[in-house]
């Protein structure tokens, strides 16, 4: 039976022209051991199979929403729309070229949030898989398994310019927190600001278990976003929006150095569009005289040695090892995953 009223977790599936990896995403959901939940796919105007697919899958399952755009809407706006169809307490996407690693997954992930008022966002590891759905290792950028204050894991990523996170298929969130949505003036970064408008009023309780996936191919909609000048522009709204929580974060010269490097990077990159003159604004104005001629100085010297540095530190993906996820108890014992 189809969960009646308010069901604990909605989980969407926004969909644009991915009819070869749809399946595998909907069959995942549908084989989880946690059965409190709706399932909304939803089509943005696709020109291949898509529709085909989720119609065969909804009349075989009576949990399945559908809903159909008959123009294309855009990715973040898409995303919105989603959102705005659940019903559930607790939101987790899976984007179409994803799916969810284990039958376990959203059990797991709703007990995170479960009696937890002061955990505003759950996440957890991700399976790394190519297009063929094999999996190529294990991604896990942020660290052990614990719950850390929201805004601590704010300072964390405006300090290292990246989202330790993870995307929308690796987290679980309250739909009452999130009402405003993704902010459709970011391109890139826009799943990294929404965690921190949530790590503003709740804190993140983590699982490193790959308990979901990230499908790496080359026609994910999100590769169409990483042009040269997308990524400086989204950091330097972040940051500018941000820019309290930095103040928890690194001493003073460090966090100068932070904000000159996001002006060098914007100003050498970024469309000179009102919203980046007016982040701009706000950095320049802790870098007063002195300080950005000094930081401009550090830059020049000290960049071959902190790209270097940088490029040391950069988080790598694990290798996957079937052994180890059949004794996490994350697979069956013949070695398969949910689906």
């Amino acid at each position: 039976m189809p969960p009646s009223g308010h069901p604990k977790v909605s989980v969407l599936i926004p969909n644009y022209n991915y009819a070869r990896f749809l399946p595998e995403a909907i069959a995942s959901v549908l084989a989880q051991d946690f059965t409190d939940f709706e399932l909304l796919i939803s089509d943005d105007a696709s020109t291949d199979d898509s529709a085909e697919i989720m119609r065969a899958s909804a009349a075989r399952d009576p949990r399945i929403r559908l809903q159909f755009h008959p123009a294309n809407l855009g990715m973040i706006p898409h995303w919105n729309a989603c959102l705005r169809e659940a019903r559930g307490e607790y939101i987790k996407y899976v984007f179409a070229d994803d799916c969810l690693a284990s039958r376990k997954t959203l059990g797991a992930m709703a007990a995170m949030l479960d009696g937890e008022p002061a955990v505003a966002l759950a996440a957890t590891g991700r399976l790394l898989l190519d297009e063929n759905s094999r999996p190529t290792g294990i991604w896990n950028a942020f660290g052990p398994a614990g719950r850390y204050r929201g805004t601590a894991v704010i300072t964390r990523c405006l300090q290292e310019d990246r989202n330790l996170i993870g995307e929308p298929s690796a987290v679980m969130f309250r739909r009452a927190a999130a009402g405003r949505g993704f902010d459709g003036r970011l391109r890139q970064a826009v799943d990294q600001e929404l965690w921190m408008h949530l790590l503003e009023h709740g804190d993140l309780a983590y699982d490193p278990r790959p308990l979901c996936t990230f499908r790496r191919h080359s026609l994910q909609q999100t590769a169409a976003n990483r042009r040269p000048d997308v990524g400086p522009e989204d950091s330097l709204l972040i940051l500018a929006r941000y820019l309290p929580q930095l103040a928890a974060g690194p001493g003073g010269f460090a966090r100068r150095r932070i904000l000159y490097r996001h002006l060098h990077y914007a100003r050498r990159h970024a469309v000179r569009s009102p919203s980046v003159r007016e982040a701009e604004a706000v950095l320049r104005a802790h870098l007063p005289f002195p300080w950005f001629p000094i930081c401009w100085l550090w830059h020049r010297l000290s960049k071959p040695w902190v790209n270097l540095a940088r490029w040391c530190r950069r988080p790598a993906a694990e290798p996957f090892n079937p052994q180890a996820f059949a004794e996490a108890d994350l697979i069956d014992p013949d070695g398969s995953r949910p689906v």
